[in-house]
C-alpha cells in the first residue's frame, strides 16, 4: 500500500483573518511539507538502445494509460496533490475571486451566413459558449447550438463548424473529454432538426462544403485500447453526402506510401475550386487545385514540396490568393492563376515587409492584412489590387482577431484584446475605415490601475528579445514582487497580448505577469522560428532564462519570487529550464508538456513535431535531444516547487510525458519544495475545457505559487 504523510502545520481561522488585515508584505510563517511521496515501481529491465547508447527507461510502464497500475498511480498522485492544495489557507478565496472575474458576458465577432448573423456568447460561468443567430444586428439572439447540452459536466465541447453555401445547413464536430478525435453532425437551420448524418474518427480537419455534402479528413478507426495514445497514421480525405451513411463516403485523397503525412481539403467560398494539401510536420505543405466546375478536371500541383507554408485566403475569379513564406520569411500574399499555376506566373499582391504578415482577411472591397509589429498587431488596409490605403486605427498595444465580413457588405467585425483589455468586439465600416465598439464586456476589474510595458533584453548570444511585463502602476521595483514568467518558443506560434481572467489575482496581489517572445515562435517570421529548432533548440531555453535574469537584474523580482509557466511545447520549455537552472526559479508549472524527447514521436501526432525537434533514431538529433530532454536531465539536487499539470484525455501530448517526469523528479529531488502532479479527469490538451475546470486549475496554480513564495493573497479590495 502506498504510504505518504503530509505534515500539515495548522493555521487557525483567527490567525488567518488577522493576517489578512495586515499589509500585503505579511508572510506565512509556517508551511505544510510533503514528507514522503508515493512509492513508484522502477523497472530496471527497460533499457533503450539509441544508436549504441543505452538509456534506462524505468517508468515506461506508465505509457500504458489503460492499465490498472497506471490508474492506481494516478489515484495516489492526485490524492497527495489535492491533500496539499486543500490545505493552502487562501485557496478557496482565490477560487471565489476567479469565479467572480470569469462571471461576465463574452461574445465572439458576428459573422453572416445566408440571411442571418451568427455569434457565440457565454453568459459568464457557462462551461461552453453558445451559438446564437440574429436577423439583424439590433435584434435578440436565438439559440442555434448549445454545447452545454452535449454532456452534464460540460466536458463534451464543440470542435469546429461550417455552414453550407446558402446558410441552410450547419455541420459541426464534437469532442469528448478534450480529445482531438471528433464526430460530425449536421443541423438543418430551417427546421432546427439534427439530421441522421454522423461522421466519426475525424481528426485534424476542417469541414468544407460542396453542393449537398462536405469534405473532411480522418484516420482509420483505432483500437479501443489505444485510441488516445496510438500513433496517428494514414490520414485520408473523404466526401460525405448529406442523408447517407458514413460507410458510403467517397475517399477523395490519400498518400498511402507516406503514412506520416496529414492531408486536407478546402473549397473556396464560391465552391468553384477544391484545394488539396499535405503536410509532414507542423510547418510546410504541398498544395493542389482542382476546378470543380469541370467534371473532367484533375488536381493540378501548385506546390509539390514541403519546404514552405501555403494558406489559401480566397479566390477572385480564376485567381487564388495564397499567403506564403516562400522566398519571404515574413510572409507575402501572392496571386496564382488557376489556369496557369506554374511558379513563374505567380504575382505578389502584398509583398513581404520588415514585419511578420500574420493573416489576411477580405471584407467589402478591401484586403485587411494583420502584421506583427514587435509581437503586437498592426493592421494595414489594401484594395483588391494590392494597393496600400492606410493603417487601421487600433486601441493600443494588443492583438486583433480575424476581420469577418462579406464582399457585398460594407460592415465587418473584429475583436481586440490585450493583457488588461478584455476582448472587445468592434464594428468596422469598410468604406470609411472607421471602427466603433459593438460589444464591450463588463469585468469586475479596474484596468486603469495597471500598465503593460514592452522591454527588450539580450539573450546569451546577444540576440535582442522582446518582453511584455504587466503590473500595477505603483509597483515598487524592490526585487520582491511575485512574478510569473510565461513562454512558448516553438512551431512558428506567436504569443501575443491577450486578456485572461486567470492572471488578474496575480496582478491584484502585487504580482508581475511577464511574457517573453523567445525564438522558436513566429513573432518575427520564419528565421526567428528556425533559430529555435533542431540543433538550435537551446536558443529557446537560453532566451527564456535570460528573460528571468533580466527581471531579476531590473529588480522586478528575485529567484525566490519567480515562477515559470508554459504549456505543451511551453511545458518542454519549463521542464528544460528548471532542470538546467533549478536555482533560478522558486516555482515551476510545466503543463501538458513534451518532456520525454527520446520517445515523443511514438505517440499520436508526435511524429509531426520532428521538424522542430528532430528524432532520437537520428544519431545527430539524439546527441542534442539527450542534452536537454527534461526527463533525462533530472539529477539528485534541489528543484523549484513544481506542479505538473496534465489530463487523462490528452491525445496531443500524451500524459505519459508528465507521469514519467514527475516520477523521476520525486525520486531524485533533494530539497523540501513540493514536487507534485495534478491529473485532470475528462479533459484533454486544453481546447474545449469547461469553464469550471479552468477556474479550478487557475485557483490551484496561483495559490500554489504564492504559498511556495511565502506570500499571502488578499481579496478584500477589488481591482
Amino acid at each position: 500500500m502506498k504510504n505518504y504523510i503530509l505534515l500539515v502545520v495548522a493555521i487557525s481561522l483567527l490567525t488567518l483573518l488577522a493576517c489578512q488585515e495586515n499589509s500585503n508584505q505579511t508572510k506565512l510563517k509556517e508551511k505544510q511539507m510533503v514528507k514522503e511521496y508515493p512509492s513508484v515501481f522502477k523497472d530496471s529491465t527497460i533499457v533503450e538502445d539509441y544508436n549504441g547508447t543505452k538509456v534506462p527507461d524505468p517508468y515506461q510502464w506508465l505509457e500504458d494509460d489503460h492499465s490498472d497500475q497506471t490508474g492506481a498511480w494516478v489515484t495516489d498522485q492526485n490524492k497527495l496533490t489535492f491533500s496539499y492544495l486543500d490545505n493552502i489557507p487562501y485557496r478557496d478565496k482565490v477560487k471565489d475571486r476567479l469565479t467572480e472575474l470569469w462571471n461576465y458576458e463574452r461574445f465572439s465577432s458576428p459573422f453572416k451566413r445566408g440571411d442571418k448573423y451568427y455569434y457565440f456568447k457565454n453568459d459568464g460561468l457557462q462551461n461552453q459558449s453558445v451559438l446564437y443567430s440574429i436577423d439583424d444586428l439590433t435584434g435578440e439572439g436565438n439559440v442555434v447550438l448549445d454545447p452545454n447540452t452535449f454532456s452534464e459536466d460540460g466536458t463534451t465541447s464543440l470542435g469546429g463548424f461550417s455552414f453550407n453555401k446558402n446558410g441552410t445547413l450547419l455541420a459541426y464536430t464534437i469532442s469528448t473529454g478534450g480529445s482531438d478525435w471528433r464526430s460530425a453532425q449536421v443541423l438543418d437551420l430551417r427546421t432546427m432538426k439534427t439530421l441522421i448524418d454522423t461522421v466519426d474518427w475525424i481528426k485534424f480537419s476542417g469541414l468544407s462544403w460542396y453542393k449537398n455534402g462536405f469534405y473532411y479528413s480522418r484516420y482509420p478507426e483505432p483500437n479501443e485500447s489505444d485510441e488516445l495514445s496510438a500513433k496517428n497514421e494514414y490520414h485520408m480525405v473523404y466526401y460525405h453526402e448529406i442523408g447517407t451513411d458514413q460507410s458510403m463516403d467517397v475517399k477523395i485523397f490519400e498518400q498511402p506510401d507516406h503514412p506520416q503525412r496529414n492531408v486536407f481539403a478546402q473549397t473556396t467560398d464560391d465552391e468553384r475550386f477544391l484545394l488539396l494539401g499535405a503536410s509532414e510536420s507542423t510547418s510546410g505543405n504541398s498544395l493542389k487545385i482542382m476546378n470543380l466546375q469541370d467534371r473532367s478536371a484533375q488536381p493540378v500541383d501548385i506546390v509539390d514540396s514541403f519546404t514552405d507554408d501555403y494558406s489559401v485566403i480566397d479566390n477572385v475569379g480564376d485567381d487564388i490568393l495564397i499567403l506564403t513564406n516562400n522566398n519571404a520569411p515574413n510572409q507575402r500574399l501572392i496571386r496564382v492563376n488557376s489556369k496557369a499555376p506554374d511558379r513563374t506566373n505567380w504575382q505578389d499582391l502584398i509583398p513581404e515587409s520588415e514585419d511578420k504578415l500574420q493573416w489576411v482577411s477580405t471584407a467589402g472591397d478591401k484586403l485587411f492584412a494583420a502584421y506583427l509589429k514587435d509581437a503586437s498587431s498592426l493592421v494595414k488596409v489594401y484594395d483588391r489590387a494590392g494597393n496600400f490605403i492606410q493603417d487601421l486605427e487600433l486601441p493600443g498595444i494588443g492583438s486583433v482577431s480575424g476581420i469577418s465580413g462579406k464582399e457585398d457588405l460594407d460592415i465587418a467585425f473584429y475583436s481586440f484584446t490585450s493583457f488588461t483589455y478584455p476582448t472587445t468586439i468592434f464594428k468596422l465600416d469598410t468604406k470609411a475605415l472607421t471602427s466603433e465598439i459593438f460589444r464591450a464586456p463588463e469585468v469586475e476589474f479596474d484596468s486603469d490601475k495597471y500598465v503593460t510595458k514592452q522591454l527588450w533584453y539580450s539573450s546569451y548570444d546577444g540576440t535582442k528579445v522582446p518582453l511584455f511585463v504587466t503590473h500595477k502602476k505603483d509597483l515598487v521595483l524592490n526585487g520582491q514582487n511575485p512574478t510569473l514568467l510565461y513562454g512558448y518558443g516553438g512551431f512558428n506560434i506567436s504569443i501575443t497580448p491577450s486578456f485572461n481572467p486567470g492572471r488578474i489575482p496575480l496582478l491584484e496581489n502585487g504580482g508581475v505577469f511577464a511574457v517573453a517572445n523567445i525564438r522558436g515562435g513566429g513573432e518575427f517570421g520564419k528565421k526567428w522560428h528556425k533559430a529555435g529548432t533542431l540543433g538550435q533548440k537551446q536558443n529557446v531555453f537560453d532566451d527564456f532564462q535570460s528573460a528571468a535574469e533580466y527581471l531579476i537584474e531590473k529588480n522586478y523580482t528575485s529567484s525566490e519570487k519567480l515562477a515559470i509557466q508554459g504549456g505543451s511545447n511551453g511545458g518542454l520549455l519549463v521542464g528544460a529550464c528548471m532542470t538546467q537552472r533549478p536555482d533560478l526559479y522558486a516555482v515551476a508549472f510545466p503543463a501538458v508538456g513534451v518532456l520525454d524527447m527520446l520517445r515523443y514521436h511514438k505517440f499520436t501526432i508526435g511524429w509531426a513535431w520532428a521538424t522542430d525537434y528532430g528524432r532520437s533514431d537520428d544519431p545527430e538529433a539524439f546527441d542534442y535531444l539527450i542534452k536537454y530532454s527534461p526527463l533525462h536531465n533530472i539529477k539528485e539536487e534541489s528543484y523549484p516547487a513544481t506542479l505538473v499539470t496534465t489530463a487523462d484525455h490528452d491525445d496531443r501530448v500524451v500524459p505519459a510525458h508528465s507521469f514519467k517526469f514527475i516520477s523521476e523528479l520525486q525520486d531524485k529531488h533533494q530539497g523540501t519544495n513540493p514536487v507534485l502532479i495534478r491529473v485532470e479527469k475528462s479533459a484533454g490538451h486544453g481546447a474545449g475545457k469547461p469553464t469550471s475546470k479552468v477556474i479550478d486549475e487557475y485557483a490551484d496554480i496561483l495559490s500554489f505559487m504564492y504559498y511556495n513564495m511565502d506570500e499571502n493573497m488578499y481579496f478584500n479590495v477589488k481591482g
